[in-house]
């Protein structure tokens, strides 16, 4: 059976402050030095809280119950957002996690899956890349705050998962 720290799981509704702290502390790490510093603002821990809150049934994460150290969010055909915690990088986990959401993606009909990554954010674009993502373009891209859309370019990158469709 696998690692329960490489299982890919759906989340609980108790894992939401565990989780938002997660995507906080992950987005922080890689974001705070890239992007205009009224974004980094509006990012708060409650704000990350609120997200999770309204989009859960789409959230899947890595590790045991109440102790997740990854996760991901769908959005139509978007991995909207992908995170792993800083002490499980490197381990082969991310891969794992990425393989589960295009899976999911796939499954329900997607052909070509597609994410935004910040302009700057090298190690998660190589990682995209080495995963199989091609970088489509440079898009505007109107971002959920608190106090309405912020707009910032970012990558785009997508994936063919159906090439029959």
């Amino acid at each position: 059976m696998a690692n329960e720290r490489q299982m890919v799981r759906p989340v609980h509704h108790d894992e939401v402050d565990q989780l938002a702290r997660l995507w906080f502390d992950g987005w922080r790490d890689a974001h705070e030095r890239i992007v205009p510093a009224e974004l980094t603002r509006l990012r708060t821990l409650d704000s990350f809280r609120d997200r999770l809150r309204a989009a859960l049934w789409t959230v899947r994460a890595v590790g045991p119950r109440g102790g997740p150290i990854a996760f991901y969010m769908l959005k139509g055909e978007e991995i909207y957002q992908f995170y792993v915690s800083a002490n499980a990088r490197g381990t082969g986990l991310a891969t794992t996690l990425i393989a589960d959401a295009e899976a999911h993606l796939a499954s329900s009909g997607v052909a070509v899956a597609w994410l935004v990554c910040a302009i700057g954010n090298h190690r998660a674009a190589r990682f995209y890349e080495k995963s199989g993502w091609r970088r489509a373009a440079t898009v505007l891209s109107e971002l959920q705050t608190p106090e309405g859309a912020f707009p910032l370019e970012v990558w785009r990158y997508e994936k063919v998962l159906n090439p029959e469709r």
